[in-house]
């Protein structure tokens, strides 16, 4: 039998790292069931909500989530699961004022009292008496909340949140690849058929010297004779974000073919990129029989910049050769 029937873990997870890691996993051993809150206010590059909780989603799915920003108390709040509107709070405000904070969210938005608060922080005995106090005003009755202290002068685990953000690459090997990969600049070529992103991909991946992302659809397009049905569209939307390439070009073909698109591979094509470039049609069609014609290339191109322009999304339309769409780009990346 576990010592506790619920704990609860708090932390900004900017980016979760390997302590953290260490602390939600000690968490399980101990309780029955647990809790990971996160927030933060501000935001820190790289590790949005979104970010956040598909972390905690995909390294921790036995553990309840709660990851919430100002956008996601308001829906709670439209939705009539709490009955009054608050904001996160500022990472530079009082300690009492998080510990409160936690304490509401817990009962509000996440079924109630813990029994033990997870720190690696010295912070955390007074934290869990601001939790068993709450709890107890509200049960109507004594509750206790333990603090249980896991690795606070960083023995186990020599890492922090700081030290990643100040330098990922460094700290990689403190980060699961799911995480580090969040810090890892991608590049966005998009394009209408025969307009040179392939090659352009493959060169620009040589002068930098890392990876070319083949282009998922193409590949099953030539695989399945050149005959899509719709729901080819979702697999291969969710394929290219597993190799990390552009997803407008999934929903342009749902558009164009089908005249609808899955929910799921609108979310996916949402995806941001350090930069986004767009090949433009700007040299004559070369038909390799798999490929529909020029027109089509022209009317791709079209919807690829309507598209990005409506996302807001900053993008810059390479011209002429590939020796000069190379030069532009690697002046602009550099």
């Amino acid at each position: 039998m576990k010592p506790y029937r619920r704990g609860l873990v708090v932390g900004k997870f900017c980016p979760l790292h390997r302590g953290h890691e260490h602390l939600i996993g000690r968490a399980l051993d101990d309780c029955d069931s647990v809790l990971v809150i996160s927030y933060t206010k501000p935001d820190f590059a790289h590790c949005d909500t979104a970010a956040r909780d598909g972390w905690l989603a995909a390294l921790f799915p036995q553990v309840e989530r709660l990851v919430v920003d100002d956008a996601v108390l308001a829906r709670a709040y439209r939705r009539g699961q709490i009955d009054q509107l608050l904001t996160l709070p500022h990472n530079d405000d009082p300690a009492d004022v998080h510990r409160d904070f936690c304490a509401w969210l817990c009962w509000n938005l996440d079924g109630g009292a813990v029994d033990a608060v997870f720190t690696s922080e010295e912070y955390g005995d007074g934290f869990a008496a601001v939790l068993a106090a709450f709890f107890s005003l509200r049960l109507g009755r004594a509750h206790r909340v333990d603090h249980v202290c896991v690795d606070q002068a960083r023995v186990a685990v020599p890492v922090s949140g700081t030290l990643v953000r100040g330098d990922a690459a460094a700290w990689r090997d403190w980060l699961d690849p799911l995480v580090y990969a969040a810090f890892v600049d991608r590049i966005c070529i998009l394009g209408g058929e025969s307009s040179g992103k392939t090659a352009l991909v493959e060169a620009l991946a040589a002068a930098l010297g890392t990876v070319a992302v083949p282009e998922v659809g193409r590949t099953r397009w030539v695989e399945k004779g050149g005959h899509f049905v719709y729901e080819d569209m979702r697999a291969i939307a969710e394929d290219q974000i597993a190799l990390e390439t552009a997803l407008a070009r999934q929903v342009f073909y749902s558009q164009d073919g089908y005249g609808r698109v899955d929910p799921a591979v609108s979310r996916l094509a949402a995806r941001r990129y350090t930069h986004t470039f767009v090949c433009a049609p700007d040299f004559p069609f070369v038909q390799d029989g798999t490929r529909r014609d020029a027109a089509f290339r022209q009317r791709q191109h079209d919807w690829f910049l309507r598209t990005l322009d409506d996302m807001g999304v900053a993008y810059t339309v390479l011209r002429g050769a590939r020796e000069d769409r190379l030069r532009q780009s690697l002046a602009i990346l550099r």
